[in-house]
C-alpha cells in the first residue's frame, strides 16, 4: 500500500474530471465478483478505498448514479458526464456510505501505485485469472480487524467517532 503521507493523482479517459487522493488508501481490494466483472467490463475491479474528506475534486464534476449491488443498498457511481468513465464509488460500507470513496484505481495517472490488498470473492473470479502466489486471497470477503493494517484500522476507528450511520 502506498505512502500515507503522499498524495496520488486522476481522472477519466477525456481528461474532464481530475481529482486527487491527499494520503494513500486504507486498502486496495482487488474483486472478482459478478457484480465487479460485470460493472468494469473486465475481469476485476481495483478499487482503493479512502475517506471521502481525502479525495477532492480538482477540474471538472461527475455525475452521480445509483445502480443496484447485491447487498440490496445500493452503489453510487461518480461518472465523468461527458466520457463517461466511472472514477469511484460509494457502497454501504458498514453503514457509512458517505464518509468512504471506492476510487477506481485504473483512473489513477500511475495506476501500478495502487496493487491490490487483498482479493475478494475469488470464488466467481475467471479461471484464466491467475493470482501470485503472496497475495492475501479470499473467497468471498475477509474479517477487517485480520487484514487492515494497524494503521488503516486507526484510521477507520478515528472516522467511526465523527460518523453518523447512513439510514437503513
Amino acid at each position: 500500500m502506498p505512502d500515507g503521507s503522499a498524495y496520488f493523482d486522476g481522472g477519466c479517459t477525456c481528461g474532464h474530471v481530475r481529482y486527487r487522493m491527499s494520503s494513500g488508501p486504507l486498502i486496495v481490494h482487488g474483486c472478482h465478483c459478478t457484480w465487479c466483472q460485470r460493472q468494469s467490463g473486465t475481469a476485476f475491479a481495483t478499487n482503493a478505498i479512502i475517506e471521502s474528506d481525502r479525495v477532492s475534486l480538482l477540474q471538472g464534476d461527475v455525475e452521480e448514479m445509483m445502480i443496484p449491488s447485491p447487498g440490496g443498498k445500493g452503489q453510487l457511481m461518480a461518472r465523468c458526464p461527458k466520457c463517461r468513465v466511472t472514477v469511484w464509488s460509494q457502497y454501504y460500507f458498514g453503514g457509512y456510505r458517505k464518509y468512504f470513496k471506492f476510487i477506481r484505481a485504473g483512473t489513477l495517472d500511475d495506476p501500478a501505485a495502487m496493487p491490490p490488498d487483498v482479493h475478494i470473492f475469488t470464488s466467481t473470479k475467471q479461471p484464466w485469472v491467475v493470482l501470485p502466489p503472496e497475495h492475501k486471497v479470499v473467497e468471498e470477503y475477509y474479517v477487517t480487524e485480520e487484514t487492515w493494517s494497524p494503521a488503516s484500522l486507526e484510521r477507520r476507528a478515528a472516522l467511526g467517532k465523527v460518523a453518523v450511520r447512513d439510514e437503513e
